[in-house]
């Protein structure tokens, strides 16, 4: 069984669904601590030729709490209308915007704003709309010590899921030992991203936007083809 392991990301980037694709198993962390100016509840789009954020706004808490202790702001109702109108200005003469939008805007609506089931509903809304299988598993749910740290961390959920194979994104080459897993009885390889290029209006290619922008210019049977073929395993 190969598994991956990633924090949660509001509409990620392919590369996202790439690792998700590659994997039997993919557990999404939501009992870690929530970080700042990271990528949890964040995310770029083509915006007036350029690529630009938008955010999911918190509601004011401690720093030290974890993701699934988090809430979206009462501003988000307010926040979602302007995120929601600038995706309209700004694809609706991309091919697919009709289908595209109507599943941001149903995912953008989900009532319930505790942050990671507000990002949780996301991705499986989105992993369903592309046609990916794969199993999602939340961290909180496994049997491990949960105060284990980086590598010995991940060793631990591959142990309690019975992996033989572990995939992780080349971002992680300086961090985790091939050596160090194949000793505790796991394969390591790591996924990298290539650069799926596509025509986006008539503006210069921004790559690495959010899957909302993969999908407004891409067919499903299209996008799932760039989440299946545009990477290599090291």
């Amino acid at each position: 069984m190969k598994i991956g392991i990633m924090q949660p990301y509001i509409f990620p980037y392919i590369g996202y669904f790439q690792l998700i694709n590659a994997v039997d198993k993919f557990v999404i962390y939501d009992n870690i601590q929530f970080t700042k100016k990271g990528w949890i509840n964040r995310n770029r789009l083509l915006l007036n030729g350029k690529d630009e954020y938008f955010t999911l706004p918190l509601k004011n808490d401690s720093d030290f709490l974890n993701v699934n202790e988090r809430e979206l702001s009462t501003d988000w109702l307010k926040e979602k209308t302007k995120i929601l109108n600038k995706i309209k200005e700004n694809y609706k003469k991309a091919p697919y915007f009709n289908e595209v939008y109507n599943l941001v805007e149903s995912n953008f609506n989900f009532e319930n704003l505790n942050l990671f089931d507000f990002i949780l509903n996301a991705l499986k809304n989105t992993l369903n709309y592309l046609t990916i299988k794969t199993e999602i598993v939340v961290s909180s749910t496994l049997a491990i010590n949960h105060s284990l740290k980086a590598e010995e961390k991940v060793i631990a959920i591959c142990k309690a899921l019975n992996a033989e194979t572990y995939i992780n994104p080349n971002g992680g080459i300086e961090l985790y030992s091939k050596e160090h897993f194949l000793n505790e009885g796991i394969k390591l390889n790591f996924i990298k991203a290539n650069n799926c290029v596509y025509k986006q209006l008539n503006n210069e290619f921004i790559p690495f936007l959010s899957i909302i922008d993969v999908m407004m210019f891409n067919s499903k049977e299209e996008t799932k083809k760039m989440i299946e073929k545009e990477y290599v395993l090291i």
